[in-house]
């Protein structure tokens, strides 16, 4: 019963909603910070959950998508075209003029790779959006923790001003009683 007491008073002190109106998010907020505990990674960040495929699919789109490919591959090409031209009237030309087999080839390699890229770039965005939601429970719990501060700095100097006010009135008195002691007429 307390606990819920406490997560009320969280919920309706930092948020201004009740405890039961938050989103789950919030809620999972309020619960961490009434707990005091670490904001955990999400679990699904933690750990390589992809299988063989996804690992070649990841892989193929790192390759497909560096200088060191699309150098590599315009070298190759170059050097079947090359080959081919040069060659263009003799029996070591194996892809003439107007190089359909590479054309297949290249087709084949768009046909092929394009998918494979956008499966990776699919799980890549499922990923962001899970660290996405990750930090925003992380800020907001560092926003609420701050204004939890700040209500706590607030209350201790309030006691401070009570305090030091309370000690002007008797400092007052006091000197109050030593001005009619010296005859002086209090103010």
């Amino acid at each position: 019963m307390a606990d819920s007491k406490r997560l009320q008073d969280l919920s309706e002190g930092l948020l201004g909603i009740p405890y039961e109106a938050l989103s789950e998010v919030q809620r999972s907020v309020i619960d961490l910070i009434a707990s005091e505990a670490p904001s955990l990674l999400a679990p699904g960040l933690q750990a390589d959950d992809r299988t063989f495929w996804d690992r070649l699919a990841d892989n193929v789109a790192k390759v497909g998508g560096s200088w060191n490919f699309i150098f590599g591959f315009g070298a190759g090409l170059f050097l079947w075209i090359g080959w081919n031209l040069i060659n263009l009237h003799t029996s070591l030309a194996f892809d003439p003029y107007p190089f359909i087999f590479l054309n297949l080839l290249l087709s084949m390699l768009a046909a092929i790779q394009a998918p494979v890229i956008m499966m990776s770039q699919n799980r890549a965005a499922v990923r962001d959006r899970e660290a996405a939601e990750h930090d925003y429970r992380v800020n907001l719990r560092a926003e609420l923790e701050i204004m939890h501060l700040h209500d706590k700095l607030d209350a201790v100097r309030n006691e401070q001003m009570l305090q030091l006010l309370a000690r002007q009135d008797e400092t007052l008195i006091l000197l109050r009683a030593q001005l009619e002691g010296l005859g002086g007429k209090p103010a």
